[in-house]
């Protein structure tokens, strides 16, 4: 048995308590300054307030104040902040946690850099460990994983990544149960790129099923597009995931499960149907006031990285049409209006 805690009483990190429980580890849920309410309900009904299922028993529940002893004799740690908070747990959590602890961190996404560059998470974590002269085992998780079909043990299949076999080992030992199934690799780039760049296609895709919604009514069911723009979406990933440097293309195919999985359902789905619908971005957050919408920031963190590239040559516009169009309608307003000869091809 480990002694586990999750930081970041998230939808994501909360339901990754359920294996983490049932495998017979010691569970903690300490929750960030933005979790107050959450884990007051949790505290009181042994539930996440988004859950239709109580936790296991057995989970104790902190409150940010408490960190301190959340992590007291920990083995293990898994983030679960959302791309929002990756500023805040590197400066706030990741400092105080030992060496010797292991760090599983949920939080998918990229940064760009001003030369073009995406990095990861991990790497940019690693670049604020090295600052204050302190080393973690920084690992991730990726694949498609719905966070209340994990809590109702829907057969599950992810990703870790991280730089060390061993290590990865020990973390699919106490996580790995009968419903969430643990892949494992050290090609911590390809993994987190993949499930990153799903974002911004996820919300491509949806834009079809809006189209089709406001020209021929919201109970018409069209896959021609859908497959139309999911099949454009996966070769420019695979454009992508090589620039990335990824060690493996295998990889993408965590990617595409996630891709697939966020097209079904989420709030990505629901942006880009309003925007299919005629909404502008404006428009749209407005009617989704209150969901945090972190598949706008990494498809606008991408497209940066892809116009800069274009500019030196490294990359072509015509390959990413798609993410493109997209950005333009996130950045500049601009009309749904789907490149479809874009994606047609002479071989």
């Amino acid at each position: 048995m480990a002694v586990i805690t999750i930081v970041g009483a998230g939808m994501m990190g909360s339901a990754l308590a359920f294996p983490a429980r049932e495998n017979g580890n010691e569970v903690r849920i300490v929750g960030t300054h933005l979790d107050r309410e959450i884990i007051e309900g949790c505290l009181a009904n042994n539930r996440h307030p988004k859950f239709d299922r109580d936790f296991p028993e057995g989970i104790s529940f902190y409150q940010i104040e408490d960190l301190e002893k959340g992590l007291d004799g920990v083995d293990m740690v898994i983030g679960g902040v959302s791309s929002f908070g990756v500023d805040w747990f590197g400066d706030n959590v990741l400092p105080v946690i030992p060496e010797n602890v292991t760090v599983l961190t949920v939080t998918k996404g990229l940064m760009d850099t001003e030369d073009g560059k995406l990095l990861t998470y991990p790497d940019l974590w690693k670049k604020k460990l090295d600052s204050m002269g302190k080393k973690l085992s920084l690992n991730a998780v990726g694949g498609p994983c719905t966070s209340y079909e994990l809590v109702a043990h829907d057969q599950t299949q992810v990703a870790f990544c991280g730089d060390d076999l061993e290590t990865l080992k020990y973390l699919k030992k106490l996580m790995e149960t009968d419903y969430y199934h643990v892949s494992i690799t050290t090609d911590v780039v390809g993994i987190e790129s993949a499930v990153a760049l799903k974002n911004g296609y996820a919300l491509g895709v949806a834009l079809t099923i809006g189209v089709n919604q406001k020209n021929f009514g919201d109970d018409t069911l069209h896959f021609n597009s859908q497959a139309g723009l999911f099949g454009q979406a996966l070769k420019e990933m695979y454009r992508l995931l090589e620039f990335q440097g990824a060690a493996t293309l295998d990889n993408l195919g965590v990617g595409i499960g996630d891709l697939y999985v966020t097209v079904y359902g989420g709030r990505t789905r629901l942006v880009g149907i309003l925007l299919g619908k005629g909404l502008n971005i404006d428009e749209a957050k407005a009617e989704l006031q209150g969901v945090t919408l972190e598949s706008l920031v990494v498809a606008e963190r991408v497209a940066r990285a892809i116009r800069i590239n274009i500019e030196k040559g490294t990359l072509k516009a015509e390959d990413f049409p798609v993410l493109l169009h997209i950005d333009d309608i996130i950045c500049k307003k601009a009309p749904v209006d789907i490149p479809w000869d874009a994606f047609t091809f002479v071989k």
